[in-house]
């Protein structure tokens, strides 16, 4: 559903300039729930008008897998006052674009207007909380084009259902065990009446946050807000059961085939806590030592030097509840998904044992203060970053203070942290390989 940001585009980049000054913005609630955020920011004639729900795939049941992904193409249908098929048209003819995903623990929907087109883009906001229009036509409509996006970016896609077959290996009891998208028997199983309970009980204004950012008058936005959002009812109360899993204190392995690759791949997978906790943010900070551009440590001695594999990465996949830790690598020539791993396995013993140099750290230190800047760039970034540290992490200040967090980490914490969660016995070796038969898939 990503829209180019066409003539808006060169505004937007110059909406808030590259800065490590800090994010001022203002916080206020309706009685209905909805917490309302308002940064104002008048360097260009701009403005973000975004709304995140506290719903994504892990709060769907076990047979209706993919529902949050399916709601984020379904409230763009259309409302009581905007016909089917009109949303894009509207956007478009006055001057903007819009855009929304889907997570395992959120949906994001952002609409960017021209500054003068403010009240346009709450009223249309409060339009798809209040008044979608979920019809068999529409669910139908929608349950093709998913299809058709399942195909194209995770079926038939070279190495597209990686993510997939770590999950489900991952997780035996949490639902981070299946993936955003879903399965589309579960869709096609679901019934309209189970669509309107799913928009019942997620799409309420006290499950929601509302975020405006960029050039506007602070007591007309609140006027509007007030005006458009305040009648909308208040849902019940979204309640959560927390789902623990087991530790992993054996190494297994598991396997997946498929047919669109010929070059196989390996993928160690660690599970890790949520990404509020601090060893998250030092599990972030050792995958850019690990991974990040040709000087770091796996790709200069695997890649480059004794060019074993193609390619080679490492990244923490962090979520709200748990986090994974993902190494992968696709082997070179002669050499195996097993030689690689020992290559890998070296490097973070290297770091359990000896503290990384202070030149590498200084370099890490560098990235995280450049990253910092650049998350905080521009207008579309800012509201994004907003609504997340208010929604998942409960403390909406971190847009400012979190790079400090990462400021303060020490060498000391990195051996630690690697010593605490890169275990052999913590781990599953995913062989990601070619289908024997690719006729047969």
């Amino acid at each position: 559903m990503k829209k180019s940001l066409m003539a808006l585009g060169t505004a937007l980049m110059l909406g808030g300039t590259a800065s490590a000054q800090k994010v001022t913005f203002e916080e206020f609630d309706l009685d209905n729930g909805l917490h309302v955020v308002l940064h104002q920011d008048n360097s260009a004639p701009v403005v973000i008008t975004s709304v995140m729900y506290h719903v994504g795939a892990k709060d769907e049941q076990p047979n209706r897998t993919g529902f949050a992904h399916f709601f984020e193409h379904l409230l763009f249908e259309g409302t009581k006052n905007i016909g089917k098929g009109e949303w894009f048209k509207l956007v478009t003819a006055n001057g903007g674009n819009n855009n929304a995903n889907t997570t395992d623990d959120r949906t994001y929907y952002y609409e960017v207007f021209p500054s003068n087109n403010l009240e346009l883009a709450i009223w249309m906001e409060s339009e798809r909380l209040m008044h979608p229009v979920i019809d068999q036509k529409g669910v139908d409509t929608q349950n093709e084009v998913v299809k058709e996006e399942k195909r194209l970016r995770v079926d038939n896609q070279p190495y597209g259902n990686l993510i997939k077959a770590v999950k489900e290996n991952m997780f035996k009891v949490h639902p981070y065990k299946w993936t955003t998208i879903g399965e589309m028997e579960h869709l096609d199983a679901a019934t309209l009446e189970e669509f309107l309970a799913f928009n019942k009980k997620f799409y309420v204004p006290n499950n929601a946050v509302l975020v405006i950012a960029g050039q506007f008058d602070k007591a007309q936005a609140k006027e509007w807000v007030k005006k458009y959002f305040s009648a909308i009812p208040k849902g019940a109360p979204v309640t959560r059961t927390k789902v623990e899993e087991a530790p992993i204190t054996k190494e297994f392995k598991a396997t997946w085939q498929d047919p669109n690759i010929q070059i196989p791949m390996v993928v160690a997978s660690y599970r890790t806590p949520s990404m509020k906790t601090r060893d998250a943010r030092v599990l972030d900070m050792i995958s850019s030592y690990l991974s990040d551009g040709k000087s770091s440590k796996l790709y200069k001695k695997i890649v480059d030097d004794k060019k074993m594999a193609l390619q080679i990465g490492a990244f923490n996949y962090s979520q709200e509840d748990y986090g994974m830790y993902l190494i992968y690598g696709l082997p070179m020539g002669q050499n195996t998904t097993e030689s690689l791993v020992k290559e890998i396995d070296e490097e973070i013993a290297k770091m359990q044992n000896e503290l990384i140099s202070e030149k590498d750290f200084q370099k890490l230190q560098n990235k995280f203060e450049s990253n910092y800047v650049s998350n905080n760039a521009s207008v579309e970034g800012i509201a994004d970053n907003l609504a997340t540290y208010y929604m998942l992490y409960g403390d909406i200040n971190l847009i400012n203070t979190e790079i400090d967090i990462y400021r303060s980490i020490t060498r000391e914490e990195i051996r630690d942290v690697a010593k605490k969660y890169l275990n052999s016995n913590q781990r599953m070796i995913l062989d990601y390989v070619p289908a024997k038969d690719k006729a047969q898939n």
